[in-house]
């Protein structure tokens, strides 16, 4: 039984067309997967679905009725909705952010903060929130962040249907175990799962049925068992993409960049490598293992207890990440969304506020120089934007991600750190990625580290793989890395208690 019905939809931003005549079924007891290049129109038509958005034509229809013009957002409440990027309140506590609205939960307006972290304590250990009921939400992890919003949004018995777009991206593999467990008792409960995901793996490995976006329009749709991934992929690009390239740097030379020697500090202890220039070097670990910490600890933004790092051979100096920006170590943040870009400014400013000192005269910015700087990191890297003064939260997270690697390339780098580059970012982006850091380390001889928590990125784009795990570095590997060599050293198979 169809719970939910979207016929001929469409939604126009700008003059441009988001959604062109859209078609979906959403049925009781199944996982309808939504998969779509970035922009392709996966979260315009969520946001339809759950009355962010009015449509400009078609009809939505949630239990038979329809509620295309309806002013009562109340209708919509059979539907829960998860976003992509976090969003909860982060001065107040887990247990809060649990609950609120409480009048959703069936939860008195001041019921004591006691008896509610008593209430929140089951949904904490159901989806293995490691945090206590009364922390307040900015000192707990992303992955457990993402994990609240989750369990938030279920806690409306009455909800129906699950939108879940891009749920496991801060996940570490239990985690996503955990929610894929849950997403099945949901289904034979008769609940209803919309799963938006880039990750075609757990598409197969969760998804009923599937509908694939391009463009604004639908171009197919499949049940799971009777597709592939290639097929997928063909559909969601609109051309075939191989899986087996790789974009390793065959230009490393024998030059060491950057030298680290028995860094000590936040999540890591005595970590040593090195980096060359024109190496693309991968971090593997899973989420906790220290491999985001180090970066930060040596951009500036962590402390270091002990240690040493060089640079070119000069000793660097910690603690500073306008010193680490300005002597060209420049590090792309995970959250790019929260730390990377500015949501409500134009892709122009955003292009433009880390280059001041290249595009001033004195104190006075020249605005032909920001203009053209602008418009040539948007031609160089292909960004496609309706204009510079496009607000940049509009764009998709790959042309996002391409902003923020054009600017950093302005700023001539001798050192980028990519964290989780790709994170919700689709195939044909992600190529474009990889493709790009493999000109910077062959063309400029910039050393390249690579973050990542998928195993086929860095066993496709790292010379050299550095496992981590509790904190420590638990292997080394040259390309072409054994990738169950990799994943044992990420998951400590071999390590003596006590040692990491």
């Amino acid at each position: 039984m169809a719970i939910v019905e979207a016929r001929t939809v469409v939604k126009e931003f700008f003059g441009v067309r988001a959604l062109d005549s859209v078609n979906l079924v959403i049925e009781q007891g199944r996982t309808h997967c939504i998969i779509g290049e970035n922009g392709a129109g996966k979260s315009t038509l969520i946001k339809i679905l759950t009355g962010i958005y009015r449509l400009d034509d078609g009809q939505i229809f949630i239990n038979g009725v329809d509620v295309s013009a309806a002013e009562d957002k109340k209708l919509f409440d059979t539907i829960a909705y998860v976003p992509q990027e976090i969003n909860l309140f982060n001065e107040m506590t887990v247990a809060e952010n649990l609950f609120i609205p409480f009048a959703r939960s069936g939860i008195k307006k001041f019921v004591n903060k006691a008896r509610l972290g008593e209430l929140a304590l089951p949904w904490l250990d159901r989806f293995q929130i490691h945090a206590r009921p009364e922390e307040l939400v900015k000192d707990i992890s992303v992955s457990d962040k993402q994990l609240l919003q989750i369990a938030r949004a279920m806690v409306d018995e009455k909800a129906q249907v699950l939108l879940l777009d891009e749920p496991t991206t801060s996940l570490a593999t239990k985690e996503i175990e955990r929610l894929f467990s849950v997403i099945t008792q949901l289904k034979e409960k008769n609940k209803a799962i919309v799963f938006i995901s880039h990750k075609l793996d757990e598409v197969f490995a969760i998804g009923d049925e599937m509908t694939i976006l391009r463009n604004g329009a639908k171009v197919a749709e499949a049940a799971v068992g009777d597709v592939d991934i290639p097929w997928v992929i063909a559909q969601m690009a609109g051309r075939k993409i191989s899986g087996a390239e790789n974009f390793r740097s065959e230009k490393v030379s024998n030059e060491v960049l950057l030298e680290v020697r028995g860094l000590t500090g936040e999540r890591f202890s005595d970590v040593s490598f090195s980096l060359h220039g024109g190496e693309i070097l991968g971090f593997s670990g899973l989420v906790g293992s220290g491999r985001t910490e180090i970066m930060q600890g040596i951009f500036g933004c962590l402390p270091v207890w002990s240690g040493s790092v060089t640079v070119g051979g000069t000793p660097w100096r910690l603690g500073s990440t306008v010193y680490s920006a300005r002597n060209g170590f420049i590090y792309l943040p995970e959250e790019r969304k929260q730390q990377g870009i500015l949501p409500r400014m134009g892709v122009m400013h955003n292009i433009s506020i880390p280059l001041l000192r290249r595009i001033s005269r004195g104190i006075k910015v020249s605005a032909k120089k920001e203009k053209n700087t602008a418009q040539e990191v948007i031609q160089t890297y292909s960004i496609k934007a309706s204009s510079l003064d496009q607000y940049i939260q509009y764009l998709s997270g790959g042309n996002q991600q391409k902003v923020i690697i054009g600017r950093s390339m302005f700023a001539r780098p001798k050192i980028l750190v990519f964290d989780e580059p790709t994170k919700g970012i689709d195939v044909g982006s992600k190529i474009e990625i990889y493709t790009l850091m493999k000109k910077f380390a062959e063309e400029n001889q910039i050393g390249i580290i690579l973050i990542s928590s998928e195993m086929e990125e860095v066993l496709k784009c790292a010379n050299r793989v550095i496992a981590m795990y509790a904190g420590r570095i638990s292997g080394e590997f040259n390309a072409p890395a054994d990738k169950t060599a990799v994943l044992n050293a990420i998951l400590g198979v071999g390590i003596k208690k006590g040692a990491a």
